[in-house]
């Protein structure tokens, strides 16, 4: 739900040298710490490396004033390296001065052969959201202030801060049914309580989460969405944390269900589309990157802050440089286009340029791909562990209505 500015730091525990093996000559942040330390008899292989990274991160914002935190990145291969896909986990925690705090765990592991696919997220904290209503390329949108990592340094007019407690888990099971092509089940739990909206109650009540909550028979302080998940997936990557080449679809089927403790019934349909082209067999991190996101409601409803929208991917990083719910529908459709590309010749500075457009509905007259909103930009990156290519990543990127924005996260945007 958050991402703060990155200190970087590594874990590095080593066993005995080993000979040399075939990524000696690109250089990662681990071999750059032992450089400066003059580890020489170090021999750098897959083993003498360590596959896990710990990042101390601190970070500034109005909303959340001064925020620390932890963030542990990893993995590991479960079976035959030649067929099995490399196994990650992600962890972060988070407190700040303002009273906000999260605690974030994810995994997305590959059994021997990739036979089973455990996919895992699971969340707890309280945070702020900005309120800006449904629907996209409304003419009268306020002008944005500076973005930084998905909330805006000033609030413009229009912008309403949200404080509420969250609760989110999902768990999804995917078995082989044919060569990368999966199928499986899975349940998801979203809760939001204590939701304030700061000022007084008329102002409160004037808000879009109140009325669209009142409009549609939400409580207006907590809600719940819990449902059954059902899967189809395709999946060609040669990696989870930064794919060269491949492809990765996945189709999902939710039903939100009141039996679950879901406030209304609900059915809905997630697309996801991936695509990697590596445009070079000498420098394969020369890559054309595609994705394609979008969530869309059949029947039923949704509680407010659960609704698709800007950042709304699982790992709320879609829609780069906007807020994270700056643009929300219904229906929502987002698709991105990114070139990455090596800087160094040791590949531990690379860079990427990027586009993007959204486009969201409402309950009036705005449908589904009838106005996009756009962003651009260009990063860093920083090769932070070569074995498992994770990396940090630091974007810049303009977008309509004055939007501006710096986003510093932990691997690839997608």
């Amino acid at each position: 739900m958050h991402y703060c500015i990155i200190l970087l730091l590594n874990i590095c525990l080593s066993p005995e040298p080993l000979p040399p093996d075939s990524l000696y000559k690109t250089k990662d942040l681990q071999d750059v710490i032992r450089h400066v330390f003059k580890a020489k008899s170090y021999k750098d292989t897959g083993q003498s490396h360590s596959n896990l990274s710990l990042l101390p991160s601190i970070g500034y914002n109005p909303s959340y004033g001064l925020d620390l935190g932890l963030i542990l990145s990893g993995g590991k291969n479960y079976g035959d390296p030649s067929g099995t896909t490399f196994s990650i986990f992600n962890a972060n925690v988070f407190v700040s001065s303002n009273g906000l705090a999260s605690a974030e765990f994810k995994h997305n592991d590959f059994t021997n052969r990739n036979e089973w696919n455990l996919q895992g997220d699971y969340q707890v904290g309280r945070t702020i959201s900005l309120d800006y209503g449904l629907g996209t390329g409304r003419p009268r949108q306020a002008d944005e202030s500076f973005v930084l990592n998905g909330l805006p340094v000033n609030l413009a007019p229009g912008e309403v801060p949200i404080q509420y407690t969250y609760f989110k888990f999902f768990e999804k099971v995917y078995h082989k049914i044919i060569k990368n092509f999966y199928g499986g089940m899975g349940f998801i739990f979203d809760g939001y309580g204590n939701i304030y909206r700061p000022g007084n109650s008329s102002v409160r009540h004037r808000s879009y989460n109140a009325m669209y909550s009142l409009k549609n028979g939400y409580p207006l302080n907590s809600y719940w969405a819990n449902g059954i998940l059902f899967n189809l997936q395709y999946n060609t990557r040669d990696h989870p944390n930064r794919p060269y080449k491949g492809i990765y679809a996945d189709l999902v089927l939710r039903l939100n269900s009141t039996v679950l403790g879901s406030n209304h019934d609900a059915m809905l349909v997630k697309t996801e589309l991936r695509k990697y082209w590596s445009l070079s067999e000498k420098n394969p991190e020369h890559v054309l990157a595609f994705w394609s996101w979008g969530e869309y409601l059949l029947n039923g409803s949704l509680p407010y802050l659960e609704l698709p929208g800007t950042g709304g991917d699982d790992d709320a990083r879609g829609g780069r440089p906007y807020t994270i719910g700056r643009f929300k529908g219904r229906s929502f459709y987002s698709n991105e286009l990114e070139y990455r590309y090596p800087i160094t010749e040791n590949k531990l500075l690379s860079g990427i340029v990027f586009i993007n457009a959204q486009t969201g509905s409402n309950q009036q007259k705005i449908k589904l791909l009838q106005r996009w909103n756009s962003g651009e930009g260009l990063g860093l990156r920083l090769l932070l562990n070569k074995y498992t290519r994770s990396n940090i990543s630091a974007d810049y990127g303009i977008g309509n209505y004055g939007t501006r924005g710096l986003f510093i996260a932990l691997n690839e945007t997608f």
